[in-house]
């Protein structure tokens, strides 16, 4: 794995190439906002590290005992299983308190294991080596338990740096008895097998993946507590019982139905209790769904399939009115529609004003209009002098008065804006001859 700004070689993992500032991976990050403040009394700094091994995805606590100081990225050697073990630094500093007391471990407890010294590169090349071997060991080890007919599944193998030791992770429902499997696996892999079980949800968190939300898993960045998760979380957020949708990629209940599971609770309190059903004159109403955001419970009625929505105010007074033996005559149920007509006009009211397209393209089509019907307006006379005037212009002859010749064009011929009215053409006579009388107006000086 190496960076992807300056290329500094780092060991060999999940090949998720970050950046120095990231550390690589970012699976299970911790971002330590205590590191730049400056402490009284440095003898009382915690001498515990946080070692994050496998590229995240399991982290172990150690004592440093050199007099070295070490920073967030750095890769360190640890105690192993008859051997050492490479790591990398996750977590330093009093944040580690919090962490200690978080997993219920004492922070002088002697069976914390120690840092023995910062890693070499001797150290690397081993580790890069014991990593290499993963892939094959473990589609041998899958080709084995096949062979063995264990009702297993072998998710990942993890060797120690030294290759003295190596751990697989396998989830299986039942007990098994590999017994059997773990004599071959020491013949064929030549160091110390360590079979640990995991739950499905572990399993996901190591493979990882990418949610349905459009994000990375929760549990394979940031969740390691894992809760039991039930459809009663679904009912309470109203949520409708799919199970493909409500399930994660491992196949369980997503953990994300517990995260705003406590909001629901509180919002249900000012709800009133026992109101499943309400006695009214047209039947028993029973309750479908409750509308937390909207302060409203939603009752059917037998043999009607419309569904009548009731502030809670109102559900209240009906439950008192059955209380005393009496039922409601009508439900008074809320006019979502008219509601929701209501929000629709004013979602686009502004400040400025409401402003359509369809009132700027009926004022230009007006603009419009007034230039076509410009040059008809005004006086009959006025209007037959600049249609001559503008056949002059033109290099036509000039009927209005013979005596004066056609006229050169003045520049390019321009269209005139409107159409001539009929009224103002000079009259012709039978022949042909242009008449010397206008159509209409003065006579021509």
């Amino acid at each position: 794995m190496g960076c992807g700004s300056c290329g500094t070689s780092k060991p060999g993992g999940c090949k998720n190439n970050g950046g120095c500032s990231t550390g690589g991976c970012n699976r299970l990050n911790v971002h330590d906002w205590l590191m730049n403040l400056p402490f009284s009394d440095p003898e009382s700094t915690c001498k515990v590290v946080e070692i994050s091994f496998k590229q995240g995805s399991r982290k172990e606590f150690f004592r440093n005992t050199t007099l070295q100081y070490f920073d967030k990225g750095d890769y360190v050697t640890v105690e192993g299983v008859n051997g050492f073990d490479v790591g990398e630094v996750s977590l330093t500093g009093e944040l580690v308190r919090l962490q200690l007391k978080k997993k219920s471990v004492d922070e002088f407890s002697p069976e914390i294991k120690k840092i023995l010294r910062r890693s070499t590169d001797r150290d690397i090349d081993s580790f890069k080596i014991s990593k290499d071997r993963e892939k094959e060991i473990l589609a041998r080890s899958r080709a084995i338990s096949r062979s063995l007919g264990l009702q297993m599944k072998i998710s990942e193998i993890e060797i120690q740096a030294d290759g003295k030791k190596g751990t697989f992770f396998y989830t299986a429902d039942d007990r098994v008895d590999f017994r059997e499997m773990i004599k071959i696996f020491a013949t064929d892999f030549k160091f110390k097998v360590e079979m640990r079980q995991i739950g499905i949800r572990q399993e996901a968190a190591k493979v990882g993946g990418i949610g349905s939300c459009g994000r990375e898993l929760c549990c394979s960045t940031w969740l390691q507590d894992f809760k039991s998760v039930n459809t009663t979380a679904a009912r309470y957020q109203n949520l409708s019982i799919n199970q493909t949708k409500l399930s994660g990629q491992c196949g369980r209940l997503k953990c994300c139905l517990n995260y705003e599971l406590d909001t629901y609770m509180d919002a249900l309190q000012q709800f009133p209790t026992h109101a499943d059903h309400l006695d009214t004159v047209m039947g028993t109403a029973h309750l479908i769904k409750k509308d937390i955001f909207k302060n409203l419970m939603w009752y059917v009625l037998p043999n009607n399939s419309k569904h009548f929505p009731l502030t809670i105010d109102r559900v209240k007074e009906i439950k008192a009115m059955n209380r005393e033996g009496r039922k409601a005559e009508e439900l008074q149920a809320v006019d979502i529609a008219g509601a929701k007509q209501k929000e629709a006009e004013s979602a686009h009211v502004e400040l400025v004003g409401q402003i359509s397209l369809r009132s700027l393209e009926r004022n230009d089509r007006r603009r419009r209009d007034q230039q076509k019907q410009g040059p008809s307006r005004g006086p009959q006379g006025q209007s037959g002098q600049q249609g001559q005037n503008r056949g002059g212009q033109q290099g036509q002859p000039n009927r209005g008065n013979p005596n004066r010749g056609p006229q050169s064009p003045r520049g390019p011929q321009q269209k005139p804006r409107g159409p001539r009215p009929p009224q103002n053409r000079p009259n012709r006579p039978e022949g042909g001859e242009p008449s010397n009388k206008p159509a209409g107006g003065d006579q021509p000086n």
